[in-house]
């Protein structure tokens, strides 16, 4: 054996893994969430710089506000999962470089200290800590229907500031009935991989 995880942890996390498209009702709590996120929170980023922000949208008003901006295959599945989180780049991360990164915190001034720059990074660094949340809701036991067929910019006015840059929604839950689509293929190795 290869890999140091046990085939049923392999299984949770990656191969009988799915994006849900159904949910039961099931509630996902605040201490589920919580230890999604500290388990996820030690996945490395350029920097320390750990960009990702998530917003968990509970409230049924919050939930119809969000629902309008997905697009229409998304939307039935948005307004009936026990969750969802709007995941984002905080384009700011560098404000707290002193708590991130307390023995070089001048990398705020020497490599961040111009938007675009930051806007990039961000972006980057949101997006493979995002990853690792959907691996921390599988690790829970749950579902992550990871979507980006959405309208951002209307979810970014109506959620979040112009310092935070939306980059997916996630439905999280207990798979429903007919959760699945069939599995689609993936590249074998030799595909993929190469050696130089």
């Amino acid at each position: 054996m290869s890999l140091a995880l046990d085939a049923v942890a392999q299984d949770l996390l990656f191969r009988e893994a799915r994006t849900a498209n159904t949910f039961t009702d099931e509630p996902v709590t605040d201490e589920q969430m919580q230890a999604i996120y500290d388990l996820v929170k030690y996945g490395p980023t350029a920097f320390n710089q750990t960009p990702l922000r998530i917003t968990l949208v509970r409230s049924p008003e919050a939930r119809e506000r969000l629902v309008k901006h997905m697009a229409e295959g998304n939307a039935a599945k948005t307004s009936t999962a026990p969750l969802v989180a709007i995941l984002s780049a905080d384009n700011e991360f560098h404000e707290d470089f002193e708590t991130l990164l307390p023995h070089f915190p001048q990398v705020k001034d020497m490599f961040f200290s111009e938007r675009p720059v930051r806007e990039g990074s961000a972006l980057l660094n949101a997006a493979l800590q995002a990853a690792y949340f959907i691996i921390g809701v599988r690790a829970a036991g749950l579902a992550a229907g990871p979507m980006t067929g959405a309208d951002l910019a209307g979810i970014q006015k109506e959620f979040l500031d112009d310092d935070h840059t939306p980059l997916m929604i996630v439905n999280i839950g207990k798979p429903g009935e007919d959760a699945w689509f069939p599995r689609s293929p993936r590249l074998d190795y030799d595909a993929v991989v190469t050696t130089v």
